[in-house]
């Protein structure tokens, strides 16, 4: 049905905007707001902040770098030195310092007459020849040694075995095994020469393994 109002202007009832659809215009436009507010301070705010410590970690990042470089070049040096450190450690501790052990020899054979409780000659050795070599070949079982022709200068034989026995106690075996059981061949030189008889012997001491002189 069609309503058709003849009332004059004075007279008709104002349209009005309903409550409800002016507080939810009004809370539309409050929330829009509210977000862009938030977008913006996002965009300019936080981001501008992240900027600034973006900027502060890459001048820190710079400035670190020279000396973490510098650090791995240390170390990287560091580990080159100790490889040849090893290296050479591992090659004198195989080697055998000859001078000490010429030096030990000398001293066994010269405090001979000083070691016989009786007041006697313990022995009175001397060697004619000397000979040493070592061998640093893994395939071989033999690492060298040392080898000498003696003589002993008494008629007794036994000061040979005292000799050998006051090797072994001294710090000469230590790098090497154990010699033989003493033999040896008497000679008679000369009744006018001290001593008038010498005992000829063979001296022959094997070196130990490396792994055992260490």
């Amino acid at each position: 049905m069609i309503n058709i109002n003849l009332l004059p202007d004075e007279f008709r009832h104002k349209a009005r905007t309903p409550v409800k659809l002016l507080l939810g215009m009004s809370t539309a436009i409050a929330i829009n707001a509210s977000l862009l507010a938030w977008f913006g301070w996002t965009v300019f705010g936080v981001t501008a902040g992240i900027e600034s410590h973006k900027g502060v970690l890459t001048l820190e990042m710079e400035g670190l770098t020279p000396q973490v470089n510098y650090h791995n070049s240390l170390k990287a040096e560091s580990a080159h030195y100790k490889t040849r450190e090893d290296t050479l450690a591992a090659i004198t501790s195989s080697r055998v310092s000859w001078t000490r052990k010429l030096d030990e020899l000398i001293d066994v054979i010269n405090r001979g007459d000083s070691f016989d409780e009786s007041g006697g000659q313990r022995h009175l050795i001397w060697l004619n020849d000397l000979t040493v070599n070592q061998l640093d070949d893994p395939r071989s079982e033999k690492y060298g040694g040392v080898k000498a022709s003696g003589n002993s200068g008494s008629r007794e034989f036994a000061q040979v075995a005292n000799f050998l026995e006051d090797l072994e106690n001294s710090s000469f075996i230590e790098d090497f095994y154990k010699p033989a059981p003493p033999e040896g061949s008497e000679s008679v030189v000369d009744e006018e020469l001290y001593p008038p008889v010498v005992w000829s012997f063979p001296l022959s001491l094997d070196l130990r393994k490396p792994e055992e002189r260490q």
